[in-house]
């Protein structure tokens, strides 16, 4: 509670700052808008942007659950069959340094305009933190428990299940946090491939109108919907992994 309480007088002193200079300075509100009329235009501007609210929401949800299942079911392969990760863990760094803005417009000569490219933009952005954090937690189970069960006759995969994956939860959620802020910029960077409805779509024209007011406000509905998934994710940390914060 300190730390939201500190936090949020640092926004408002940024705020203040930033309405001041735009004043003093006489800022075209092309060029930059003060907070207030940031703020006016958050509320007034609603009906035209209410309805790209939604899509974005549904492809952000939609985006981070793919990235979820391929994000976990590669470190599980990987955990399970080490023999391939020498040859699939470096394909998977060389993934996240293409720049996603580039491969964008091949992903829609590739497959057209419909949901699987920006799918697929979104899982190459959120994927990655899921399977690098949760292999860590594969590896950092406690190694004492891991001889007891074996000396005990366990298998593998009772190993894996009663030992390596509830051990690994923290580690997972870890990785899901960083995954979920990353996939409303992925849900947006998908829009602007080519969209009829979303938030992404709504910067740009906005943009092209020199309408810089309206793009802080998806700026801030960007803020927005990160912020609330990041609180969600923790709130399901605090749930399922009970013992680490007892």
């Amino acid at each position: 509670m300190r730390y939201s309480l500190k936090f949020g007088l640092f926004i408002a002193v940024l705020l203040l700052l930033w309405e001041m200079l735009v004043r003093l300075l006489h800022v075209d509100s092309y060029t930059l808008p003060a907070p207030s009329a940031i703020a006016t235009a958050f509320i007034t501007a609603f009906p035209d942007y209410k309805d790209d609210l939604v899509p974005t929401i549904l492809l952000v949800l939609a985006g981070l659950l793919v990235s979820i299942v391929v994000g976990v079911g590669m470190a599980v392969m990987l955990h399970l069959i080490p023999a391939l990760e020498p040859f699939i863990y470096p394909l998977l760094v060389v993934s996240q340094n293409v720049p996603v803005i580039v491969i964008a417009p091949l992903l829609v000569i590739w497959f057209g305009f419909g949901l699987l490219p920006k799918l697929i933009v979104i899982t190459l952005v959120c994927f990655f933190p899921v399977t690098v954090s949760l292999l860590e937690g594969f590896r950092s189970v406690d190694q004492d428990l891991r001889k007891y069960m074996l000396i005990a006759g366990a298998s593998r995969m009772q190993i894996f299940r009663k030992l390596e994956w509830p051990g690994s939860m923290p580690f997972l959620f870890n990785g899901l946090k960083i995954a979920g802020t990353y996939s409303v910029m992925g849900a947006i960077i998908s829009e602007w491939l080519g969209s009829d409805k979303g938030l992404g779509k709504y910067m740009i024209i906005a943009q092209r109108a020199f309408q810089v007011d309206r793009v802080f406000v998806a700026l801030v509905w960007i803020v927005i919907f990160a912020l609330v998934i990041f609180s969600v994710i923790k709130v399901l940390e605090k749930l399922t992994v009970r013992w680490k914060h007892d």
